[in-house]
């Protein structure tokens, strides 16, 4: 094989590109994607699809990508389409040295080494594309979901569901609110190995009480679902009342919970001390409020706030060996990304995991065990006074907090809206 030649192609081709290949002039005449190129070349359609567009060619022998081609090659006449760069990476890795090989990963590829990497969306195309261990969602990402044509079906039954359950309008747009969130949930399930997130409505995040009982009907609704609830990460906020809710529902229910608009050190401290099972710190969002609120409008990776905060808190779980790890969300760029490769969870918008994937350059763990063991700092005790303070002087932290609060709350309330409308739709008929 003509590994120079293979690698080119490699290189050359962009991700989705669908190659051609025709084994004998016969092949060729009988198939609508007819080619000019003599067999012993490659047809590049870049939309198999769409067999009308310009088809790329390049002047490649096939004996360049024979070897790699012959587990699919079994007969005299053969037309098959492959993804080109699916299949020429495995013969081209295994045919050069680990340093040239990591520089041929992608950035993607490398931290998955390092990082259990999680896909932030609600869109299942997405989630298929990237191949993410997990998935996390929020009502700004099931709103934005349910407006695609594509995922009406699940709306539709969830009106159906909270409509036939009965009770007061309210009440019935509540049960179809949940029955939404977990219904993107259970599709999302279907194309992942590991847990989805689903957020508990935002409104509820100083009542303790109410937080646990929608908790609790979630993981019902999964289980009817025959979802066990270890696949299911309930999502909180982080005030003083959602950790002592995820404190509750951990240690009585064994509900595993994520705790998410975390902003300060002090959520950090008390959610570990609550023993939650994750936590999901907001690099992107601290940057933005730095960049707003003092003179420094851009950073570098190095001495972003965001990954600042999240290495100190990563820093200190591991350091004094809290069962809680750490989510790194809200991301605004690779470069903050990369520069927390090793933590333990990070969770990324379609859109950056779509540039990591073309994305080259070398990544390496950044967070490790041994150099949180090594760095200094004191093993910090929380009760809820001492909380509220600490979270105080963070004034960052307790503008995003309630920032991130309303927003949640504004998308849960257009949600909310766009249903009552479907709903009266259903029930006069149309």
């Amino acid at each position: 094989m003509h590994l120079k030649y293979a690698q080119e192609v490699y290189e050359l081709l962009p991700r989705q590109v669908i190659l051609l290949v025709n084994s004998s002039s016969s092949t060729r005449r009988e198939s609508k994607y007819r080619s000019p190129l003599d067999e012993s070349n490659l047809l590049l359609q870049t939309d198999f699809k769409q067999p009308t567009c310009a088809p790329l060619s390049l002047q490649l022998p096939s004996a360049a990508v024979h070897t790699a081609l012959s587990s699919i090659q079994n007969s005299v006449c053969l037309t098959c389409f492959v993804n080109i760069k699916a299949l020429l990476f495995p013969f081209i890795m295994c045919s050069v040295s680990p340093d040239k090989r990591r520089k041929m990963e992608s950035a993607l590829e490398q931290l998955k080494k390092h990082t259990v990497v999680v896909a932030d969306t609600g869109d299942f195309n997405a989630i298929e594309e990237y191949k993410p261990q997990d998935a996390t969602t929020n009502p700004s990402l099931i709103l934005a979901a349910a407006k695609m044509a594509a995922y009406q079906h699940l709306v539709d039954q969830a009106i159906k569901y909270g409509i036939a359950k009965g009770g007061p309008e309210e009440e019935q747009v509540t049960n179809t609110m949940d029955k939404l969130f977990v219904s993107f949930g259970l599709e999302i399930l279907k194309k992942i190995p590991g847990r989805v997130s689903t957020e508990v409505d935002a409104r509820l995040s100083y009542d303790k009480d109410e937080m646990v009982s929608r908790a609790l009907g979630l993981i019902a609704l999964y289980e009817e679902a025959g979802i066990k609830k270890d696949r299911v990460l309930i999502k909180l906020s982080s005030t003083w009342e959602g950790i002592q809710a995820g404190r509750e529902l951990e240690e009585k229910h064994g509900v595993h919970c994520n705790m998410t608009l975390l902003f300060s050190f002090a959520q950090a401290v008390a959610c570990a001390e609550a023993k939650v099972t994750l936590i999901s710190p907001f690099v992107g969002r601290i940057m933005d409020w730095y960049k707003e609120n003092t003179a420094q409008k851009s950073y570098e990776a190095h001495e972003d706030p965001g990954v600042i905060s999240v290495t100190k808190i990563y820093n200190h779980y591991k350091k004094y060996d809290y069962t809680t790890v750490v989510m790194g969300a809200s991301f605004r760029n690779t470069g903050e990304v990369k520069a927390l490769a090793g933590c333990d969870l990070l969770t990324i918008s379609p859109g950056l995991l779509g540039e990591l994937s073309k994305d080259h350059s070398t990544v390496t763990p950044m967070l490790t065990v041994q150099k949180a063991k090594a760095c200094d700092l004191e093993k910090v005790h929380l009760d809820e006074k001492e909380f509220r303070w600490q979270h105080n002087e963070d004034r960052m932290a307790v503008e995003k907090l309630s920032d991130g609060i309303r927003k949640f709350a504004a998308d849960a309330i257009k949600l909310e809206t766009m249903i009552k409308e479907k709903m009266l739709n259903v029930k006069n008929g149309q």
